[in-house]
């Protein structure tokens, strides 16, 4: 049997070190996630419907992750409890009056379960506290109140057209009104007539402040005018004065 090479053994040894530094990185990724190397405390709570949670998704607390989901057990048939391990250097921000709810990564990504921010006044919770939750949203009950609500927009949609079509094709009395030439020309004579009777109506005054016995009563109105416009203009520069000596004074 001829002995192994110096090659051989480095080599061998290299793969046996790969393989331990491997194996070293694997479980310091897998402790962390699970904090096993960080001291944590437990809290709980109780859902109706934990929506597909799994052990081992992540716990978040104002937008970072705190902790992971360490149990899931069905109580009765209306309850399944979660618990979970948090950081223990959170503990503190966690309030008593907070609240637990899943939420998702993304839209369509793992379950997650998110603490609320309580009240700064609260006490902080203790190990083993039962946080209250808020019942998620299924995804199917989302889909389904789009999908009534686009069959309503659908229906409406519908009776729109129908009615644009009787419109143009001249039925009601939208329709009748639209469609009649007869009655188009009645309305832009209407018009006509309401100008000419501005028109008119501008001529008899102009007439009237010319008449001997009118004029008198149009020239005290225009007086009694010019007597308000001067007693405002006044009044404005009052109070622009009194502005400025209070300017002044301070």
């Amino acid at each position: 049997m001829e002995p192994h090479s110096d090659k051989f053994k480095i080599r061998l040894g290299l793969f046996i070190f790969g393989g331990i530094l491997l194996l070293v990185i694997t479980i310091f990724i897998i402790g962390r996630q699970e904090n096993l190397f960080n001291p944590v405390f437990t809290i709980r709570t109780d859902f109706n419907n934990v929506s597909g949670l799994q052990v081992g998704n992540t716990v978040r607390f104002s937008g970072i992750d705190v902790g992971t989901v360490d149990n899931i057990r069905i109580l009765n048939d209306t309850t399944v409890r979660v618990d979970m391990l948090i950081e223990k250097e959170v503990q503190r921000f966690i309030k008593i009056d907070s609240e637990a709810s899943i939420g998702s990564e993304g839209i369509i990504g793992d379950r997650i379960i998110i603490i609320s921010q309580g009240s700064p006044s609260e006490a902080s919770v203790r190990d083993g506290y039962q946080l209250v939750s808020n019942e998620p949203v299924e995804m199917d009950a989302i889909i389904e109140s789009v999908g009534v609500t686009a069959g309503y927009a659908e229906v409406i949609a519908d009776q729109m057209s129908e009615i644009m079509i009787k419109i143009n094709s001249g039925q009601g009395a939208l329709g009748q009104l639209l469609q009649d030439s007869a009655f188009a020309k009645n309305l832009n004579q209407t018009m006509v007539n309401l100008k000419n009777s501005s028109k008119g109506l501008e001529q008899n005054m102009e007439a009237a402040k010319s008449n001997i016995l009118l004029r008198g009563f149009f020239k005290k109105k225009e007086r009694q005018e010019e007597r308000k416009r001067k007693e405002a203009e006044k009044a404005a520069e009052k109070e622009n004065q009194s502005k400025q000596d209070s300017t002044e004074s301070r």
